[in-house]
């Protein structure tokens, strides 16, 4: 069997499709948009009026029939323009791949449409105050009531609920103890009497806000619950794989971002007559750090493909190994373009600066390096368990 590194040219000419759109508006837009306090619609809607949202969604549901490969290939170039779409982390990546996979038919064609052309957008709600990474203290209740379900509880670092239509909530069966994973998942309207969400203070420069959600009494018609109640753990999981993956993607936008920035004002900045980027000192970590993207670049790549292979078991390690690498890719990568900089790296000016908090955030969420790490240990590693 032959081994082919190569994209081929629907894939290219996807990439150049996408990374023209993002052109158009770049990062002077994002951080106009963001710092006005206003959001980047307008680069959702054609974004979506282009297919570009929907690429992983079925064809019968309105989407392009690909799948993860393309839909990660969407979001980098979008980051690598300047315009990291983070929705798209949550709205079609996880959302849509868990309804088209397990919703009812009425939900896939209620959902799935809106969800690929923009013109819906859905946030995803799992973390909580009191759980964080360990999804087996998950607080939250969902319990019968007749022919609906009664929601409790609290989320945190919910992303995007001011622009999104209805959140798709982690919750635990009432007949399920706590620390018992026994989860479901329920489509929550944003409008919904009993769900109000506060936004949070953030340092991120970033037009997707976050925010702690509170669900009191939230009640729910049968059909919001997404698929069987027994088919929880298989939902979740086929969510945060794909989830790991855009993280990956959305990392690796930020990272050729920085590099795009560092590189040219290298060239261009003299210092008695030189470019600086002449001098090794500011060349080799710049030449590290792009190595260190394309290496991501290739473990992305490979986890979406297995994803879309369906391989799963073999996609845990490949998913978590491309957030990590992705990750650490964009923070090293950040960190040197300031450096490079030098004083105007910090200016607002050339706009690297505010890429700091959103590289080195790519550390910690949706999952730690450190919960990856554990993870790799112990399931591939076959080490003893740390946690």
């Amino acid at each position: 069997m032959t081994l082919d590194f190569d994209e081929g040219d629907e894939l290219r000419a996807l990439r150049s499709a996408v990374a023209e759109l993002g052109s158009r508006y770049g990062h002077e837009y994002f951080l106009k948009q963001t710092r006005s306090g206003g959001r980047t619609d307008e680069l959702w809607a054609e974004a979506g009026k282009a297919g570009f949202l929907g690429v992983n969604i079925p064809e019968e549901y309105g989407g392009g029939g690909g799948g993860l490969v393309e839909l990660s290939l969407v979001l980098e170039e979008l980051g690598a323009a300047g315009c990291g779409l983070l929705m798209m982390v949550v709205s079609p990546a996880i959302c849509g791949t868990v309804i088209a996979k397990f919703g009812t038919e009425e939900q896939k064609q209620r959902w799935l449409p809106g969800l690929a052309d923009g013109s819906r957008t859905m946030a995803f709600a799992i973390t909580e105050p009191d759980a964080g990474s360990n999804s087996h203290e998950i607080a939250t209740v969902a319990r019968r009531d007749g022919d609906e379900w009664v929601l409790n509880g609290r989320k945190i670092w919910i992303s995007g609920v001011d622009q999104a239509d209805a959140v798709l909530v982690v919750g635990r069966l009432a007949d399920a103890g706590k620390g018992t994973l026994r989860p479901a998942l329920f489509v929550v309207p944003t409008d919904a009497p009993g769900l109000t969400a506060h936004p949070i203070p953030m340092e991120l420069v970033s037009p997707e806000r976050q925010f702690q959600v509170f669900l009191d009494d939230v009640r729910l018609p049968a059909d919001a619950l997404v698929g069987h109640p027994d088919q929880g753990i298989a939902q979740l999981f086929a969510g945060l794989n794909p989830e790991r993956v855009m993280a990956a993607a959305y990392s690796l936008g930020v990272a050729r971002l920085a590099m795009t920035k560092a590189t040219a004002y290298a060239r261009e900045r003299k210092v008695w007559g030189t470019p600086i980027g002449a001098h090794q000192g500011l060349a080799h970590p710049l030449a590290a750090c792009k190595i260190e993207i394309e290496l991501a670049r290739l473990m992305t790549q490979k986890a979406a493909w297995l994803i879309d292979q369906g391989r799963d078991a073999e996609a845990g390690l490949a998913a978590n190994s491309a957030k990590y690498a992705a990750a650490e890719a964009a923070a090293r990568t950040v960190d040197q373009a300031v450096q490079t900089h030098g004083g105007a790296g910090l200016s607002q000016e050339y706009g690297v600066g505010a890429l700091i908090a959103l590289s080195r955030v790519s550390r910690i969420a949706p999952v730690s390096r450190e919960m990856i790490l554990s993870f790799v240990a112990q399931h591939d590693l076959q080490l003893p368990r740390s946690y």
